[in-house]
């Protein structure tokens, strides 16, 4: 059994405990709430959590780490399959490396769980899947799996395939591309569901639309312009599809027509050069216009274009911007959760879910505070050591 006891507990669902604690057997969270009796066994772990904050652990809802490794350049990028563009089989389980040290990184934040898939080359990239941070085996990792299917819009796309003399060439192109997809995804499947009589020979490739068309999992588009968001929606409702709307960059010029469309948005990169047109008017004021008109908001590093460990410090920079303290926790725990449709799973701290916890000295926000645990399926990953070896709790 795991016990963590006199901590600041925010379960994410509304609720704060100002001394409470959380309680923890075979990976599952048992109890959350004031201090309770328990019967302590021979094999019971106590953290006192007096003074520190005892929250879910961190998500990020979108990112590429494992595939896009930081450091030995192309030899280990697999992040994009750019011989042709139009690729929904791909998988991104096949190319995720959990010997990546950015996965270090991440728990050391308090990051628990990503969302983590191909890039933004293709019109159609390959499935996401969502994973916890901790392993060494992808499967013993795996949360959801496919958890979505990237598509792209925009200038990524279109510069991928010039120089190859293939489409797309523009945003119609990308569009146009995407519909026939869908269609022909779609004819597949209503005819595999006549039955025998249909006589339908199996397409791995088609196959890979199935979830998609079944509601199982959503769209993930990558959208900066407002525009591309507005076609993003468009062919979503054309087809009757989940979808989310990542990066979402002119998000805050369009707010009221996101809001109509009922799907959420991924903000972010934030902390990164304009080194694109498309993304001239990122700001850190994005998802707070966004939140405010009824958006549900997650926010993305988009590793490694800004590192994962700096995912809190980008929540607290929106939360600077208008989004708010308690909007902005949510946006890396439990709005992350429900928009990765794994909230059954992650995201807040309440009896039944996963023992995903992170204990910080403060708002994990803010840039002085240190993660001082952070536990996966009820075990202890990380803790600070050297500083509270060196009799430096770090607690303010």
């Amino acid at each position: 059994m795991l016990v963590i006891k006199n901590g600041k507990i925010f379960t994410m669902t509304g609720k704060v405990y100002e001394c409470g604690s959380v309680l923890a057997e075979e990976g599952k969270i048992i109890y959350v709430g004031e201090n309770p009796r328990y019967e302590e066994k021979e094999d019971t772990v106590v953290i006192d959590a007096t003074g520190l904050w005892v929250m879910p652990g961190l998500i990020e809802a979108h990112c590429h780490i494992g595939i896009t490794e930081e450091k030995e350049g192309e030899e280990d990028d697999d992040c994009n399959e750019t011989t042709q563009p139009v690729t929904p089989y791909v998988r991104g389980l096949d190319a995720v490396n959990p010997m990546d040290p950015a996965f270090h990184n991440a728990i050391q934040a308090g990051i628990t769980s990503v969302m983590v898939g191909p890039g933004s080359s293709n019109v159609v990239g390959g499935q996401f899947l969502f994973i916890k941070t901790q392993g060494r085996v992808i499967e013993d990792m795996i949360v959801k799996e496919p958890a979505a299917m990237k598509i792209a819009f925009g200038e990524n796309p279109k510069r991928s395939y010039k120089d190859l003399n293939k489409p797309p060439a523009s945003r119609m192109s990308i569009a146009a591309m995407l519909r026939a997809e869908l269609f022909k995804a779609s004819s597949y499947k209503k005819k595999k569901e006549q039955g025998p009589a249909a006589d339908v020979e199996e397409d791995f490739k088609l196959e890979s639309w199935i979830p998609v068309l079944n509601g199982d999992i959503p769209l993930k588009a990558h959208v900066h312009r407002a525009d591309d968001i507005l076609t993003a929606i468009r062919i979503a409702k054309e087809y009757h599809l989940k979808l989310t709307l990542d990066h979402c960059s002119e998000g805050h010029l369009i707010a009221e027509e996101i809001y109509k469309s009922g799907y959420p948005a991924i903000v972010g990169p934030g902390m990164s050069c304009r080194n694109k047109l498309e993304i001239k008017n990122v700001d850190f004021k994005t998802p707070g216009v966004l939140a405010r008109n009824g958006v549900k908001v997650a926010i993305t590093t988009d590793h490694p274009v800004t590192l994962i460990q700096y995912l809190p410090i980008c929540a607290g920079l929106a939360a600077k911007k208008g989004l708010g303290i308690e909007e902005g926790l949510k946006a890396i725990t439990i709005n992350a959760a429900e928009i990765c449709q794994v909230e059954d799973r992650v995201g807040s701290l309440e009896a039944g879910k996963d023992a995903d916890i992170a204990i910080f000295t403060g708002n994990p926000m803010e840039v002085f505070t240190h993660t001082m645990y952070t536990i996966i399926d009820g075990k202890i990953i990380y803790e600070w050591k050297d500083e509270m070896e060196d009799g430096n709790t770090g607690r303010p």
